[in-house]
């Protein structure tokens, strides 16, 4: 053998062995094996690329002692496997900032746009902060993605944004991807997966779309509330749902709130909701918080002192994000001065992050459009001067949840509905606060609906 290449070409043969011995999968092979690029080998150590932080980390944990096997076959003993990531390197390549003194862009920035690159973790149990907080949900979690379809069928998590839920489902897909890589892993989001199905319909043709999901062996659906109130989702979901259960696949779901709290939801997409475990994810500790700090600081090399880091620990208690976001902020903080982050620093960090996390204004035609999705009706529908029921109501909550939702005087609701007059808006706006009133749907589709345009915001 004449070079590192020819050893490598052996190595890959072996594979094929193993691949006949039903070692290593056909599937898994050319997920995983195939996409290794190799380097060199020096004295008793192997060096091999690959393209992402992501297969490094499933290699790494699942393939390495088949790779020492199969060197071990050509070259006589078992070296060491070093693999290395490209897109890491390219995260820390040094560089020198050309902004000077100047206010640095972090979008345009290169050398923050560096660190931060190196700073988004993958979103795998590993990288997951355990507290008293959410012990108990990752434990779940664990445990699903050991073994999908047996533990915890259906697996419901509910907590406020920011608590780590889609973390837990990522590192879901991660896990039994690696474990699985013939597995079809699909994550969706309620929202997303409402808008596939409306457009499957406009077009006549929702075989794909039920071929899609329904051939998931792992579903993993963020923000389930969106589904509610919405007839012919909550059908297609619930037919989904079904199909995926009684062939013991995995169906994982988040929310901000449990079930029971999900008011427009039909009786029987609520009734196997709770027919697996539900498990609730609050607010971190402070102890948790202050584990967070220290791990993102660290993705980013940045040096904080105990002081601050405990401050940020104390003043940020809301979500993950808003702790991961101060530390950015000091990351900048420090590329401008060249010096630690202070107190002082930090407080102004804080301030803007608690500002920048203020609710933001839902806008009109986000209203107007999930209010049309609830009531299977069109947008141009609702602005126009038809008056079916149907569209009547749609027009009618509307009204209601503008006003509940946005500064708007009667006058600029009315114009956003279609020139509208005052009185007209008026009401509306009585109608549907009497019939909030009685029995009926109503009252949990304007809360239900209320309720997750101000998740979205």
């Amino acid at each position: 053998m004449n070079s590192f290449k020819d050893v490598y070409e052996r190595v890959l043969l072996f594979f094929r062995d193993m691949i006949a011995n039903e070692e290593i999968s056909e599937v898994a092979y050319k997920t995983w094996i195939e996409k290794l690029m190799p380097d060199r080998m020096e004295g008793s150590t192997v060096y091999l690329n690959v393209e992402t932080e992501f297969k490094k980390g499933v290699i790494e944990s699942k393939y390495v002692p088949l790779l020492k096997k199969a060197f071990n076959s050509v070259i006589g003993f078992e070296p060491d496997i070093i693999i290395t990531a490209e897109e890491i390197d390219q995260a820390n390549a040094p560089s020198q900032s050309p902004f000077g003194e100047m206010r640095p862009d972090p979008v345009t920035d290169p050398v923050l746009e560096a660190a931060y690159s190196n700073a988004e973790y993958l979103y795998t149990f590993d990288t997951f902060i355990v507290g008293k907080s959410n012990e108990f949900a990752h434990a779940a979690c664990v445990a699903v993605s050991q073994n999908p379809g047996s533990a915890y069928n259906p697996l419901f998590l509910y907590g406020p944004s920011g608590m780590g839920k889609t973390h837990l489902l990522q590192a879901i897909a991660y896990s039994v991807k690696a474990d699985h890589p013939d597995y079809n892993v699909i994550y969706v989001t309620g929202e997303i997966f409402t808008t596939e199905l409306i457009e499957a319909i406009r077009k006549g043709d929702p075989l794909d779309f039920k071929r899609k999901y329904r051939s998931a062996d792992v579903l993993l659906m963020d923000d389930v509330q969106f589904i509610s109130g919405k007839e012919s989702t909550q059908e297609e979901f619930f037919h989904t749902f079904s199909d995926l259960y009684s062939l013991r696949k995995q169906i994982v779901l988040t929310s901000d709130r449990p079930p029971m709290e999900i008011n427009s939801l039909t009786d029987r997409i609520r009734s196997r909701f709770t027919q697996g475990l539900i498990t609730d994810i609050s607010m971190p500790d402070f102890e948790t918080r202050v584990a967070i700090v220290k791990r993102k600081a660290a993705l980013l090399n940045l040096s904080l002192d105990d002081e601050v880091i405990t401050y940020i620990a104390t003043r940020l208690k809301s979500n993950v994000r808003q702790l991961e976001g101060c530390v950015k902020k000091l990351k900048a903080y420090q590329h401008l001065m060249s010096t630690p982050p202070t107190i002082t620093q930090a407080q102004a960090s804080i301030s803007e992050i608690l500002s920048d996390n203020e609710t933001a204004p839902v806008g009109t035609d986000t209203i107007i459009s999930e209010v049309a999705a609830i009531y299977s009706v069109r947008v141009d529908d609702i602005r126009s001067d038809k008056r079916s029921k149907q569209i009547s109501t749609a027009r009618k909550v509307c009204a209601y949840v503008l006003k509940e939702l946005t500064p708007m005087s009667l006058k600029q609701i009315g114009a956003e509905l279609g020139n509208k007059d005052h009185s007209s808006v008026s009401g509306y706006i009585k109608d549907v606060e009497k019939m909030m009133n009685e029995p009926g749907l109503m009252k949990d589709n304007v809360e239900d609906i209320i309720s997750n345009l101000r998740s979205r915001g």
